[in-house]
Parts: C-alpha cells; structure tokens; sequence
C-alpha cells in the first residue's frame, strides 16, 4: 500500500480506535478525554458541522461543554489556509456568539 504524504504534513493518528486526521488533533482529544474522566469537561463532541451559504460545510474539530457553564468552539490547525480563514469569518458572523478558538 503507498502512503501518500499530507499536503501539510499532518500525519493521521489514532487513538481509542478513532481515526484523526493529525497527531495534533488525536493528543488534543486525548487531553479533553481526560479533563472529562476528571470532571472539568461534561461531555465533547466531535467534527461539528456549520451550513454556509452556497450548500459549503465548514467542519470543527470538537465542540467542548465544561463544567462551569462554558461552550467552547476548538479547531486544531497546524497551518491556516485562506480558505479556512474565510470560513471561518463567516461561521463566526453566522452563528454569532460562537467564536472558534484554535489549538
């Protein structure tokens, strides 16, 4: 089987028997899996749609509910294209108040 290489080098990982993506998104949710072992997070989802116009979907990584009340928005990027950075203005326009940090 040939692998071929990521455009932006991302090198899919998995963990608990989930594919991602990148190493950086997998350590991501090994960490959130255990900020909710420990209670901090209640629960997390993961490749989160947003509908634009136009019929495009813009996915996020994961959707994060803490124990304090706060809904968090994370991507993991390593490398930002215009592409992402214009979808991302819009989901924020869109869906105001949420805000889409990154990791």
């Amino acid at each position: 089987m040939i692998r071929l290489k990521h455009k932006y080098h991302a090198v899919p990982t998995e963990c608990d028997g989930i594919k991602f993506s990148s190493k950086k998104e997998a350590a991501y949710y090994c960490t959130l899996r255990a900020m909710k072992n420990n209670g901090n997070v209640l629960f997390f989802l993961r490749q989160v749609p947003f509908h634009l116009p136009g019929g495009v979907r813009f996915v996020i990584d994961f959707v994060e509910f803490w124990a304090d009340g706060d809904i968090r928005f994370v991507d993991t990027k390593g490398f930002k294209t215009e592409s992402y950075r214009a979808k991302k203005r819009m989901v924020e326009e869109l869906y105001k108040p949420v805000v889409i940090e990154e990791e």
